[in-house]
Protein backbone atom coordinates (compact mmCIF):
# COMPACT_ATOMS: atom_id res chain seq x y z
CA UNK A 1 0.00 0.00 0.00
CA UNK A 2 1.70 3.18 -1.09
CA UNK A 3 1.59 5.40 1.76
CA UNK A 4 3.85 8.65 2.50
CA UNK A 5 5.04 8.55 6.38
CA UNK A 6 7.66 10.52 6.18
CA UNK A 7 9.34 13.33 3.98
CA UNK A 8 13.09 14.57 3.73
CA UNK A 9 12.75 17.59 0.95
CA UNK A 10 15.32 19.95 0.72
CA UNK A 11 13.31 22.91 -1.30
CA UNK A 12 15.29 26.16 -2.64
CA UNK A 13 15.52 28.59 0.69
CA UNK A 14 14.14 26.04 3.08
CA UNK A 15 15.36 27.30 6.43
CA UNK A 16 13.82 24.68 8.85
CA UNK A 17 11.30 21.62 9.24
CA UNK A 18 8.70 21.18 11.83
CA UNK A 19 7.86 17.57 12.28
CA UNK A 20 3.80 17.16 13.95
CA UNK A 21 2.45 14.23 14.50
CA UNK A 22 0.88 13.93 11.25
CA UNK A 23 2.26 17.23 9.38
CA UNK A 24 5.71 18.15 8.00
CA UNK A 25 6.43 21.84 8.15
CA UNK A 26 8.87 23.29 5.81
CA UNK A 27 9.92 27.42 6.57
CA UNK A 28 11.09 28.77 3.17
CA UNK A 29 12.68 32.04 3.11
CA UNK A 30 11.15 32.76 6.84
CA UNK A 31 8.24 34.42 4.80
CA UNK A 32 5.93 30.92 4.04
CA UNK A 33 5.47 27.54 5.56
CA UNK A 34 4.88 24.33 2.60
CA UNK A 35 2.62 22.00 4.93
CA UNK A 36 2.92 18.60 3.90
CA UNK A 37 -0.05 16.42 5.40
CA UNK A 38 1.44 12.68 5.56
CA UNK A 39 -0.86 9.41 5.71
CA UNK A 40 0.46 9.00 9.90
CA UNK A 41 -2.38 8.13 11.99
CA UNK A 42 -2.03 9.57 15.45
CA UNK A 43 -4.67 8.49 18.66
CA UNK A 44 -4.22 9.47 21.97
CA UNK A 45 -1.29 11.41 20.32
CA UNK A 46 0.76 7.98 19.84
CA UNK A 47 1.62 7.84 15.53
CA UNK A 48 0.42 4.17 14.59
CA UNK A 49 3.17 2.22 13.10
CA UNK A 50 1.52 1.90 9.77
CA UNK A 51 0.13 4.85 7.39
CA UNK A 52 -3.22 4.86 5.82
CA UNK A 53 -3.76 5.32 2.02
CA UNK A 54 -5.21 8.38 0.76
CA UNK A 55 -5.85 10.06 4.43
CA UNK A 56 -2.81 12.97 4.17
CA UNK A 57 -4.76 14.23 0.85
CA UNK A 58 -8.19 13.77 2.75
CA UNK A 59 -7.27 15.50 5.45
CA UNK A 60 -5.96 18.58 3.63
CA UNK A 61 -8.67 18.44 1.20
CA UNK A 62 -11.15 18.81 3.80
CA UNK A 63 -9.13 21.63 5.96
CA UNK A 64 -8.38 23.37 2.69
CA UNK A 65 -11.93 23.15 1.44
CA UNK A 66 -13.08 24.56 5.53
CA UNK A 67 -10.80 27.19 5.30
CA UNK A 68 -12.48 28.85 1.95
CA UNK A 69 -15.97 28.02 3.25
CA UNK A 70 -14.90 30.65 6.45
CA UNK A 71 -12.51 33.03 5.18
CA UNK A 72 -15.30 35.74 4.81
CA UNK A 73 -15.62 35.48 8.76
CA UNK A 74 -11.71 34.61 9.98
CA UNK A 75 -8.93 35.39 7.92
CA UNK A 76 -6.37 32.25 7.58
CA UNK A 77 -2.91 31.77 6.62
CA UNK A 78 -3.36 29.87 3.59
CA UNK A 79 -2.51 31.20 0.45
CA UNK A 80 -2.12 27.75 -2.37
CA UNK A 81 -2.59 24.00 -2.37
CA UNK A 82 -0.08 22.88 -5.01
CA UNK A 83 -1.06 19.28 -4.57
CA UNK A 84 -3.53 17.18 -2.92
CA UNK A 85 -1.41 16.43 0.08
CA UNK A 86 0.10 20.34 0.12
CA UNK A 87 -1.14 23.88 2.02
CA UNK A 88 0.85 26.73 1.38
CA UNK A 89 0.44 29.68 3.52
CA UNK A 90 2.27 32.63 5.73
CA UNK A 91 4.61 32.17 8.19
CA UNK A 92 2.98 32.55 11.69
CA UNK A 93 3.90 32.30 15.55
CA UNK A 94 1.35 29.85 16.93
CA UNK A 95 -0.34 30.38 19.91
CA UNK A 96 0.55 27.52 22.35
CA UNK A 97 -3.40 26.77 22.87
CA UNK A 98 -5.60 24.73 20.79
CA UNK A 99 -9.47 26.40 21.00
CA UNK A 100 -11.60 23.11 21.53
CA UNK A 101 -15.16 23.94 21.33
CA UNK A 102 -18.12 20.99 22.05
CA UNK A 103 -21.47 21.71 21.68
CA UNK A 104 -22.03 18.01 22.73
CA UNK A 105 -20.79 15.89 25.97
CA UNK A 106 -18.65 13.30 24.22
CA UNK A 107 -15.44 11.60 23.97
CA UNK A 108 -12.99 13.66 26.63
CA UNK A 109 -15.78 15.36 28.34
CA UNK A 110 -18.02 12.55 28.68
CA UNK A 111 -15.29 10.20 30.12
CA UNK A 112 -14.45 13.24 32.18
CA UNK A 113 -18.12 13.26 33.45
CA UNK A 114 -18.53 9.40 33.67
CA UNK A 115 -15.65 9.82 36.49
CA UNK A 116 -17.57 12.06 38.28
CA UNK A 117 -15.98 15.37 37.07
CA UNK A 118 -18.74 18.28 36.78
CA UNK A 119 -16.08 20.57 35.66
CA UNK A 120 -14.45 20.98 32.31
CA UNK A 121 -11.18 23.85 31.92
CA UNK A 122 -12.95 25.75 34.75
CA UNK A 123 -16.06 25.37 32.63
CA UNK A 124 -19.15 23.61 34.46
CA UNK A 125 -21.12 21.02 32.82
CA UNK A 126 -24.70 20.58 33.83
CA UNK A 127 -25.94 17.76 36.37
CA UNK A 128 -28.37 15.11 34.70
CA UNK A 129 -26.64 14.71 31.12
CA UNK A 130 -26.54 11.51 29.51
CA UNK A 131 -22.92 11.00 26.95
CA UNK A 132 -24.04 12.66 23.53
CA UNK A 133 -26.65 15.31 24.73
CA UNK A 134 -26.05 18.47 23.66
CA UNK A 135 -24.86 21.49 26.10
CA UNK A 136 -27.23 24.13 26.65
CA UNK A 137 -24.55 25.62 25.08
CA UNK A 138 -21.66 25.04 23.07
CA UNK A 139 -18.59 24.88 25.60
CA UNK A 140 -14.84 26.36 25.23
CA UNK A 141 -12.31 23.67 26.85
CA UNK A 142 -8.84 25.00 25.34
CA UNK A 143 -6.00 22.39 25.90
CA UNK A 144 -1.86 23.40 25.72
CA UNK A 145 0.01 22.82 22.83
CA UNK A 146 1.82 19.70 23.49
CA UNK A 147 5.34 18.87 21.89
CA UNK A 148 6.01 15.78 19.96
CA UNK A 149 5.03 13.04 21.72
CA UNK A 150 3.46 14.37 24.71
CA UNK A 151 -0.42 14.51 25.81
CA UNK A 152 -2.26 18.14 25.65
CA UNK A 153 -3.63 19.39 28.78
CA UNK A 154 -6.76 20.67 29.96
CA UNK A 155 -6.53 24.54 30.71
CA UNK A 156 -8.30 26.44 32.23
CA UNK A 157 -9.16 30.66 30.70
CA UNK A 158 -8.29 31.89 33.79
CA UNK A 159 -4.97 29.64 33.44
CA UNK A 160 -3.82 30.70 30.13
CA UNK A 161 -4.15 34.31 31.33
CA UNK A 162 -2.61 33.85 34.60
CA UNK A 163 0.70 31.91 33.10
CA UNK A 164 0.71 34.36 30.32
CA UNK A 165 0.72 32.11 27.51
CA UNK A 166 -1.89 34.38 25.72
CA UNK A 167 -2.66 37.96 25.82
CA UNK A 168 -6.54 39.15 27.42
CA UNK A 169 -6.76 40.99 24.38
CA UNK A 170 -5.48 38.37 22.11
CA UNK A 171 -7.82 35.52 24.43
CA UNK A 172 -10.82 37.57 23.36
CA UNK A 173 -10.20 37.32 19.60
CA UNK A 174 -9.61 33.64 19.76
CA UNK A 175 -12.91 32.72 21.31
CA UNK A 176 -14.49 35.30 19.21
CA UNK A 177 -12.95 33.31 16.13
CA UNK A 178 -13.86 30.22 17.73
CA UNK A 179 -17.53 30.44 17.97
CA UNK A 180 -17.88 31.88 14.86
CA UNK A 181 -15.91 29.15 12.70
CA UNK A 182 -17.75 26.61 15.32
CA UNK A 183 -21.25 28.37 14.05
CA UNK A 184 -20.41 28.06 10.52
CA UNK A 185 -19.24 24.74 10.74
CA UNK A 186 -22.21 23.24 12.64
CA UNK A 187 -23.81 25.44 9.49
CA UNK A 188 -22.14 23.38 6.60
CA UNK A 189 -22.39 20.22 8.60
CA UNK A 190 -26.28 20.30 9.21
CA UNK A 191 -26.80 20.92 5.31
CA UNK A 192 -24.69 17.64 4.84
CA UNK A 193 -27.25 15.68 7.51
CA UNK A 194 -24.50 16.03 10.11
CA UNK A 195 -23.87 17.05 13.74
CA UNK A 196 -20.61 19.15 14.57
CA UNK A 197 -20.11 17.77 17.86
CA UNK A 198 -16.80 19.16 18.84
CA UNK A 199 -13.53 20.47 17.21
CA UNK A 200 -10.81 22.09 17.76
CA UNK A 201 -8.86 25.20 15.80
CA UNK A 202 -5.24 26.39 16.14
CA UNK A 203 -4.34 29.83 15.46
CA UNK A 204 -1.54 32.07 14.78
CA UNK A 205 -0.12 35.95 14.52
CA UNK A 206 1.71 36.77 10.78
CA UNK A 207 4.62 39.01 11.10
CA UNK A 208 2.32 42.03 10.88
CA UNK A 209 0.36 40.57 13.95
CA UNK A 210 -2.95 39.70 12.53
CA UNK A 211 -4.19 37.03 14.14
CA UNK A 212 -5.42 33.79 11.61
CA UNK A 213 -6.80 30.48 11.53
CA UNK A 214 -3.54 28.18 10.93
CA UNK A 215 -3.49 24.13 10.83
CA UNK A 216 -6.88 22.16 9.95
CA UNK A 217 -10.28 23.00 10.27
CA UNK A 218 -13.36 20.75 10.34
CA UNK A 219 -11.63 17.61 9.20
CA UNK A 220 -12.27 13.81 11.25
CA UNK A 221 -9.10 14.23 13.02
CA UNK A 222 -9.65 17.53 14.64
CA UNK A 223 -13.49 17.27 14.91
CA UNK A 224 -16.36 14.89 15.82
CA UNK A 225 -19.24 14.69 13.57
CA UNK A 226 -22.58 12.05 14.14
CA UNK A 227 -25.46 11.80 11.50
CA UNK A 228 -28.33 14.13 12.25
CA UNK A 229 -30.63 11.40 10.57
CA UNK A 230 -31.82 8.92 13.66
CA UNK A 231 -29.53 11.00 16.56
CA UNK A 232 -32.10 11.81 18.81
CA UNK A 233 -34.07 8.60 18.53
CA UNK A 234 -30.66 7.00 19.16
CA UNK A 235 -29.81 9.02 22.54
CA UNK A 236 -33.62 8.39 23.44
CA UNK A 237 -32.98 4.48 23.39
CA UNK A 238 -29.49 4.87 25.02
CA UNK A 239 -27.47 3.90 21.80
CA UNK A 240 -24.38 4.57 20.60
CA UNK A 241 -24.34 7.13 18.34
CA UNK A 242 -23.25 6.60 14.55
CA UNK A 243 -19.95 8.68 14.09
CA UNK A 244 -17.97 10.11 11.93
CA UNK A 245 -14.34 10.68 12.90
CA UNK A 246 -11.42 9.43 14.03
CA UNK A 247 -13.78 7.84 17.59
CA UNK A 248 -13.79 4.48 15.75
CA UNK A 249 -9.76 4.13 15.69
CA UNK A 250 -9.86 5.48 19.48
CA UNK A 251 -12.62 2.78 20.50
CA UNK A 252 -10.74 0.20 18.22
CA UNK A 253 -7.04 0.91 20.21
CA UNK A 254 -9.34 0.68 23.85
CA UNK A 255 -10.95 -2.66 22.83
CA UNK A 256 -7.37 -4.03 22.29
CA UNK A 257 -5.63 -2.29 25.54
CA UNK A 258 -4.61 1.03 24.02
CA UNK A 259 -4.86 4.20 25.45
CA UNK A 260 -1.57 5.67 24.80
CA UNK A 261 -0.62 5.01 28.47
CA UNK A 262 3.21 3.89 29.67
CA UNK A 263 3.83 -0.14 29.30
CA UNK A 264 1.05 -0.59 26.74
CA UNK A 265 1.92 -1.67 23.48
CA UNK A 266 0.10 -1.10 19.93
CA UNK A 267 -2.24 -3.33 18.64
CA UNK A 268 -1.19 -4.81 15.37
CA UNK A 269 -2.41 -3.48 12.45
CA UNK A 270 -3.20 -5.85 9.88
CA UNK A 271 -3.66 -4.70 5.81
CA UNK A 272 -7.47 -5.47 5.94
CA UNK A 273 -7.88 -3.31 9.28
CA UNK A 274 -5.65 -0.20 7.06
CA UNK A 275 -7.59 -1.06 4.23
CA UNK A 276 -11.10 -0.45 6.37
CA UNK A 277 -9.63 2.68 8.00
CA UNK A 278 -8.67 4.20 4.52
CA UNK A 279 -12.19 3.36 3.62
CA UNK A 280 -13.84 4.91 6.59
CA UNK A 281 -11.49 8.22 5.81
CA UNK A 282 -13.30 8.19 2.17
CA UNK A 283 -16.28 8.47 3.86
CA UNK A 284 -16.17 10.72 6.03
CA UNK A 285 -14.62 13.30 3.35
CA UNK A 286 -17.35 12.43 0.87
CA UNK A 287 -20.18 12.65 3.77
CA UNK A 288 -18.12 16.18 5.11
CA UNK A 289 -18.19 17.64 1.45
CA UNK A 290 -20.70 16.14 -0.29
CA UNK A 291 -18.50 15.69 -3.20
CA UNK A 292 -16.82 12.20 -4.40
CA UNK A 293 -13.22 11.67 -3.52
CA UNK A 294 -10.81 11.19 -6.04
CA UNK A 295 -7.80 9.37 -5.34
CA UNK A 296 -4.11 11.15 -6.10
CA UNK A 297 -1.49 9.26 -8.10
CA UNK A 298 0.08 7.62 -5.32
CA UNK A 299 2.57 5.28 -7.72
CA UNK A 300 5.22 7.70 -6.11
CA UNK A 301 3.54 10.04 -4.07
CA UNK A 302 7.32 11.62 -2.61
CA UNK A 303 8.17 12.45 -5.84
CA UNK A 304 4.77 14.01 -7.28
CA UNK A 305 4.82 16.19 -4.09
CA UNK A 306 8.60 17.34 -4.55
CA UNK A 307 7.51 18.15 -8.18
CA UNK A 308 4.57 20.13 -7.60
CA UNK A 309 6.12 21.83 -4.75
CA UNK A 310 8.95 22.34 -6.80
CA UNK A 311 6.84 24.11 -10.01
CA UNK A 312 5.01 26.30 -7.33
CA UNK A 313 8.41 27.73 -5.58
CA UNK A 314 9.51 28.66 -8.78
Amino acid sequence: MNTITATNFNFPGQKNVYKGKVREVYNINDQELVMIATDRLSAFDVVMPKGIPYKGQILNQIATKMMAATEDLVPNWLTATPDPNVAVGHLCEPFKVEMVIRGYMSGHAAREYKAGKRMLCGVAMPEGMKENDAFPEPIITPATKAEMGDHDEDISREDILKRGIVSEADYLVLEDYTRKLFQRGTEIAASRGLILVDTKYEFGKTKDGKIVLIDEIHTPDSSRYFYAEGYQERQDKGEAQKQLSKEFVRQWLIANNFQGLEGQVVPEMTDDYITSVSERYIELYENITGEKFIKADVSNIQQRIEANVLEYLK
